[in-house]
């Protein structure tokens, strides 16, 4: 899926911005550097005057099949922008973005276009939280991106996220394989689940979660993950906090991703995101 060696991009070029009644959504396509147009919301902390500038940015990252526009995801963001700005974006191949899914790939790029674009709107921190797919995607991010002013993170909330690449174990892998990798697959993703998934295997394998966290520090990095996740078991966020400084929440009863978490846990996330 991708055919250059593992660095940095840079993502520039905010396209078709459109300002909401109050002053303070802003729907924007955003270009990235490889060039797929993704779309990307912008929405002020709700209790911030919409014209005001400074303060803290969350880039909320979906999983797999999600988009900007999903129930799940504007749920979180809701809760989010009690404490602070939250700009959602759809990954490639998800909502009305371009391009294809890679699966974890090249949507780097994509979250970097939207972080771009959070420190461009004028926030002194931006803070990236990702779920499932996104959330292996804000650890990559903030590995390769560490040292570029314009697209790094402050903090990092990784949520159910995979420690490793091909991970089988569980049903629910097995079957996402079988849709990622298999053309009638790749037909399900498109008119079921509303995904374009790219037809080409990654080459090279890109840097894997785990191999990315012990490169974020000293950013502040939080590993969340529920101990009923039908799709990652509990070794994986464990691998991923022992690979370098992070915090462990450890979410009993919890399952996969935005759709499992409440309202309680996303305002904790907030409160640290906020803190850290």
């Amino acid at each position: 899926m991708s055919s250059e060696p593992e660095r940095a991009f840079h993502a520039v070029d905010d396209r078709l911005i459109t300002r909401g009644p109050a002053g303070g959504l802003l729907r924007a396509t955003l270009r990235t550097s490889d060039g797929v147009p993704v779309e990307a919301v912008h929405e002020p902390a709700a209790s911030a005057d919409p014209s005001s500038q400074g303060g803290t940015a969350v880039v909320l990252a979906h999983g797999f099949s999600g988009s900007a526009d999903r129930p799940a995801v504007r749920r979180a963001a809701g809760v989010l922008r009690r404490r602070a700005a939250v700009v959602t974006f759809s990954f490639r191949g998800h909502g009305h973005s371009g391009g294809r899914s890679t699966v974890g790939d090249r949507e780097v790029l994509d979250l970097a276009a939207a972080v771009g674009w959070a420190r461009r709107l004028g926030y002194e921190r931006v803070v990236t939280a990702g779920f499932s797919m996104g959330g292996s995607v804000v650890l990559r991010h903030a590995a390769l991106y560490r040292d570029d002013p314009s697209a790094r993170t402050d903090a990092v909330a990784s949520i159910s996220a995979p420690a490793r690449w091909y991970y089988r174990g569980t049903a629910p892998m097995r079957r996402l394989h079988w849709v990622v990798t298999r053309p009638a697959g790749r037909l399900v993703g498109r008119y079921g689940l509303r995904t374009r998934i790219h037809d080409r295997d990654w080459d090279p394998v890109p840097l894997s979660p785990v191999e990315a966290v012990p490169l974020i520090a000293p950013v502040p990095l939080l590993v969340v993950h529920g101990t009923a996740d039908p799709y990652f078991p509990v070794d994986h966020p464990r691998m991923l906090a022992a690979a370098g400084p992070a915090e462990l929440w450890l979410e009993p009863g919890m399952g996969h991703a935005e759709n499992a978490a409440d309202e309680g846990l996303l305002d904790r996330v907030g409160r640290w995101l906020e803190a850290a």
